[in-house]
């Protein structure tokens, strides 16, 4: 038997959207310390934003809008991991929506899910 390699193919949809806008209220340990988050008993805010560059205006209001730590940003594919206390977090995500909602045209999710 050959070992079949897998292709991904990434794409970037055309538009201005948030396409992932969830909290992790309470996560495991594993998870924290696979993203390489030492603090422990903290919640996180997860997003992916098309076009990509978003992310660091959605940062720049989340970190005003709560006190809340950016953990990962990467502007090539619009992800952005925030960490702190859940209710920071969901401020902190509600106003980054509302921002690129409200001042930029974007379509944002109408429900934050949460797990």
């Amino acid at each position: 038997m050959t070992n079949q390699l897998k292709r991904v193919i990434q794409e970037s949809v055309p538009g201005k959207q948030i396409t992932l806008s969830h909290i992790i209220a309470n996560p495991e340990t594993a998870i924290l310390e696979s993203i390489g988050i030492e603090r422990r008993q903290i919640s996180l805010g997860i997003m992916t934003i098309t076009p990509p560059e978003a992310a660091a205006i959605v940062s720049d209001v989340a970190t005003k809008a709560g006190a809340v730590n950016i953990e990962f940003i990467d502007r090539f594919s619009g992800s952005l991991v925030l960490s702190g206390a859940v209710d920071d977090i969901e401020s902190a995500i509600i106003a980054g929506c509302g921002f690129l909602r409200d001042q930029l045209g974007f379509t944002i999710p109408e429900i934050i899910t949460r797990s």
